[in-house]
């Protein structure tokens, strides 16, 4: 039977910068009505410019590590999912290897937008399956604000900055019931320009701002996350009812609230940060989860779904027993 990919350690950072719905109308032609009332939100993270990506990631990952009590020598590899790299190349997961004293293994970049984690966790689960490392850090972080348009109302006020980590041990036995029973990952390229980023490295002569197309978003958002949902349930042969807690992308309150609600989950069995985090892209997922974790919501034994959705599109779902 081949090994179960457990989470031993969860961890996260945001940037101690604070900006409230009122502090961003003070230069943005917005209100904190207008804002709280189309997503939920009320206040976001900043980074300073030492808070970068890698910066962030390290943060989060030596959280990881300690929540687990691992040591970077128990780290064989290290997957980022960032859409927000400080550099083209070297990846930021080795900036991550190098700022954490890891001396062995791999680490790379993978890039799936807002569904980056949740990508990022496949990959890992199934490099652990497979035998290929035992101990795998699994990262989101993301710095948003340096690629927003902030003359477009319609998304600057959306997103923050962020990161959050799992450290994945190796469980084996047939006693092992923790872990990640599956993982389920989509794209449809068709849809790749209702939400995107207009630049890149190659691409100097544009500003690199996100663009998005948000009526279209949301239309998909709940068809393809229903979905995932109903993917990985089926997969393991479960029931919503089965499910103890949902940790959703945190993208837009409306869309959390669908969900849950197809679910049939109470409203207190949801996870909801982006109130005060906003959307952090690749590294909403795992910072929910680490607050929910940190807080005593999520225990030992509780039955999780992972799911979300970004430009591309991609999207994914992840059940874990934690």
């Amino acid at each position: 039977m081949p090994p179960r990919s457990i989470l031993a350690g969860i961890g996260a950072y945001l940037p101690e910068r604070v900006v409230t719905n009122d502090e961003l109308a003070r230069t943005v032609d917005t209100t904190d009505a207008w804002i709280q009332e189309r997503t939920g939100i009320t206040q976001r993270h900043f980074a300073a410019p030492h808070e970068t990506a890698a910066f962030m990631g390290t943060a989060a990952a030596r959280a990881a590590l300690a929540d687990a009590g691992a040591q970077p020598s128990d780290v064989d590899g290290i997957i980022v999912a960032t859409s927000t790299p400080d550099q083209a190349f070297p990846a930021t997961a080795l900036r991550v290897q190098a700022a954490l004293g890891v001396t062995k293994g791999f680490g790379f970049d993978l890039a799936a937008a807002c569904a980056g984690f949740v990508y990022a966790l496949s990959v890992a689960d199934a490099m652990i399956r497979s035998g290929q490392a035992r101990g795998i850090l699994v990262i989101g972080s993301e710095v948003y604000t340096r690629i927003l348009n902030w003359q477009d109302r319609g998304t600057c006020v959306l997103f923050g900055d962020g990161a959050g980590a799992v450290f994945l041990t190796a469980g084996e036995g047939a006693g092992i019931d923790q872990g990640i029973l599956s993982t389920h990952i989509h794209a449809q390229g068709t849809l790749g320009d209702i939400l995107y980023v207009d630049g890149a490295v190659g691409q100097p002569d544009k500003p690199g701002h996100l663009v998005m197309h948000g009526r279209e978003v949301f239309r998909h958002a709940v068809t393809r996350l229903a979905e995932a949902v109903e993917e990985a349930l089926a997969a393991n042969s479960l029931t919503p009812a089965d499910i103890d807690w949902l940790v959703p992308h945190q993208a837009n309150r409306r869309i959390i609230d669908a969900m849950g609600r197809k679910l049939g989950l109470a409203a207190d069995r949801v996870v909801v940060t982006v109130d005060h985090h906003a959307n952090t892209s690749a590294a909403s997922v795992p910072l929910a989860l680490a607050e929910a974790w940190k807080d005593g919501r999520i225990k030992r034994g509780d039955l999780v779904l992972l799911e979300a959705l970004g430009g591309g599109l991609v999207w994914g779902s992840a059940l874990v027993r934690i």
